[in-house]
């Protein structure tokens, strides 16, 4: 059978309208061969959802928002979603708005509840939630810093206008020769700094010399201390405390007229003793000056000598 140019053309309009809308629902998220089921939730503000945004389960798309309208008596949000036949949830699940990102919108995500068998039909309505985006995040992070900018840009203001205040032309001037007099001193530390370098260098023998002097002297202190460590100090003591005891002993004996020397310092019989027999000694050393012959008998003729004649005393 022959076709007409016209039902060609008619059938072909027709294949590609229904390629077209099966392509449309395909891309919205909508698939016309398999059944679906629709739920429901309300909101206070949905946060930007908007109708064909996909909803999810565990972060797989599982449907799409049909239909957002506004409940004339409370103000309030209701959002038509349908769900794939396939997952099932139960009645106790919450469909929470959440994304929004900078240039992604919100989506529409069931959180299951596993635990309650009252499996959610076509037509429930599920518990609502919002949870905050990364912009409501931002905004909430950036409030109390943008508070504190403006906080921090009014004190600098007023800061400003305060040394406006206090630095007049003649401070300035004074501010501005503090600067010029610091560059110079630091200009002067720079070459205080090279001048120190170049001295270091050309002395570096000495200093490693007088380093080494100094290792050594400290190796001889640590020995000299090890020596002292190694004494008996107790020993030492005692030693030196029983030598005063004795001196102390001896002192006390002299001060007290034992002994020789005791006498001898405290005693005036011994000492007029002494000086008598002295004083004797030097009348017979002089007698025997003047009269020799008395003490040395050297006789040729027999002449007898005369007789002893008393010195007259010194102390007369």
């Amino acid at each position: 059978m022959k076709l007409s140019k016209e039902l060609k053309t008619g059938l072909l309009a027709v294949f590609a309208i229904s390629t077209f809308i099966l392509g449309f629902n395909y891309l919205n998220g909508t698939n016309l061969f398999q059944s679906e089921r629709v739920f429901y939730a309300v909101y206070d503000n949905v946060e930007g959802l908007s109708q064909s945004s996909g909803v999810m389960i565990n972060g797989l798309r599982v449907g799409r928002v049909q239909e957002i309208k506004i409940d004339k008596e409370t103000g309030n949000l209701i959002v038509e979603f349908n769900v794939d036949s396939d997952f099932e949830f139960s009645k106790n699940s919450v469909a929470r708005i959440y994304g929004g990102g900078i240039i992604g919108g919100k989506s529409l995500a069931i959180v299951p509840d596993f635990q309650s068998t009252n499996i959610a039909q076509t037509g429930d309505t599920l518990k609502s939630e919002t949870e905050e985006g990364i912009m409501e995040l931002v905004n909430d992070r950036l409030s109390p810093l943008q508070m504190k900018i403006e906080s921090a840009v009014e004190g600098v203001d007023s800061l400003m206008f305060s040394l406006n205040d206090v630095l007049d032309v003649k401070s300035r001037e004074n501010l501005r020769k503090s600067i010029d007099d610091l560059n110079k001193i630091t200009s002067s530390f720079a070459v205080s700094a090279e001048s120190l370098q170049s001295i270091i260098a050309g002395n570096e023998d000495k200093l490693n010399r007088t380093f080494d002097n100094l290792d050594i002297t400290t190796q001889n202190f640590a020995a000299l201390s090890d020596s002292l460590a190694q004494l008996n100090l107790n020993q030492l003591v005692g030693e030196l405390e029983t030598t005063i005891s004795n001196f102390k002993k001896l002192s006390e004996d002299i001060s007290s007229g034992e002994g020789t020397i005791g006498k001898l310092l405290n005693d005036d019989t011994v000492y007029k003793n002494i000086e008598y027999a002295t004083r004797q000694l030097e009348e017979l050393l002089q007698d025997i000056k003047l009269n020799p012959k008395r003490y040395i008998h050297i006789s040729v003729f027999g002449k007898k000598a005369g007789e002893y004649e008393e010195p007259e005393s010194r102390d007369q």
